[in-house]
C-alpha cells in the first residue's frame, strides 16, 4: 500500500491491520487471568505492528501478515512479562504440580489420575482442583511453546515468540523434534483431556463451548485444561 508520492503508506497499513491486533489480543486474553486488561494487550500489539512495518522487507519471502503476527504477539508477550502478570505463588504451584506429575509418571508408568496427583501433593482432591483453576494464568501456551524452558524461573516459552525469526538449521531440526515429541505427548493424555486440547487449540473453541460439548461446567474444563498443560510440560522437560 503506497501513497500518491510512491511511499509506503504506514498510516493506511496500520489502519488495515488494527483488526489483526484486536483478534490476537482477544485470543490471548482468553488464556490469561482476569487482572490482565485487554486494552493493555492491544496497545502493546499496536507497538508490535509499528515495529513490523519498520522492519519488514518483501525480499525476505515472508508475507507481511505472517511477519506482523509474530511481531504483534511478541510485543504482547513482552508487555505481560514486564508487567509481572503471573504471581510467584502461581509459578511455584505450577512447578509443584509438574514435579508431582513427572514423579508419578515414572513410578506408575502411566498418566496419574487426579486423586493420585492430589495425594502426591498432600492435599484433598477438591483443594487440588481449586489449585488448577488458580494457576490458569500459567497457561499462556501455544502448542509450539511447550518445553522451551527448563530453568526454575525460566520463562523460555514466552521468549520463543520474541526471538530472532532467522533460525539456524540446527535450531530448525531441534524444533521439528520437539513438535514430534509434543504430538506423542498429547496422544498419551487421558482421553477427555486429549479431546479438550484438540477442541481448544485445533478447533479454536472457547471454554464455554467445550463445556457444552462435554456436558461439564466451564470451571471444570479450565481445571482439566490446566492439568493437561502441566502433564505436557512434565513430559517435555527432557526435550
Amino acid at each position: 500500500m503506497y501513497n500518491p508520492q510512491g511511499r509506503l503508506d504506514r498510516d493506511g497499513l496500520i489502519r488495515q491491520y488494527v483488526p489483526l491486533v484486536q483478534r490476537l489480543a482477544h485470543h490471548m486474553i482468553a488464556k490469561l487471568p482476569a487482572n490482565v486488561e485487554l486494552d493493555d494487550l492491544i496497545q502493546a500489539g499496536m507497538i508490535g505492528l509499528a515495529d513490523a512495518l519498520s522492519r519488514y522487507e518483501a525480499s525476505q519471502g515472508v508475507q507481511f501478515e505472517t511477519f506482523a503476527t509474530q511481531r504483534i504477539r511478541g510485543a504482547m508477550l513482552d508487555e505481560l512479562r514486564d508487567g509481572d502478570w503471573l504471581s510467584r505463588g502461581s509459578r511455584k504451584s505450577q512447578k509443584e504440580i509438574e514435579k508431582a506429575l513427572h514423579k508419578l509418571e515414572h513410578q506408575l508408568g502411566r498418566s496419574p489420575a487426579e486423586s493420585e496427583i492430589a495425594s502426591e501433593l498432600n492435599m484433598p482432591l477438591a483443594e487440588y482442583q481449586s489449585l488448577l483453576s488458580r494457576v490458569r494464568g500459567t497457561q499462556l501456551v501455544y502448542l509450539e511453546d511447550i518445553g522451551a524452558g527448563h530453568g526454575e524461573d525460566d520463562d523460555g516459552f514466552l521468549d520463543r515468540h520474541v526471538a530472532d525469526t532467522e533460525a539456524d538449521p540446527l535450531s530448525v531440526l531441534k524444533d521439528q523434534r520437539l513438535r514430534q515429541a509434543l504430538v506423542a505427548a498429547i496422544e498419551g493424555l487421558p482421553e477427555r483431556e486429549r479431546y479438550i486440547m484438540g477442541m481448544y487449540y485445533e478447533q479454536d473453541m472457547n471454554l464455554k463451548e467445550i463445556a457444552a460439548v462435554l456436558g461439564i461446567t466451564e470451571s471444570r474444563v479450565c481445571q482439566l485444561h490446566s492439568q493437561s498443560i502441566a502433564r505436557l510440560r512434565a513430559k517435555m522437560r527432557s526435550h
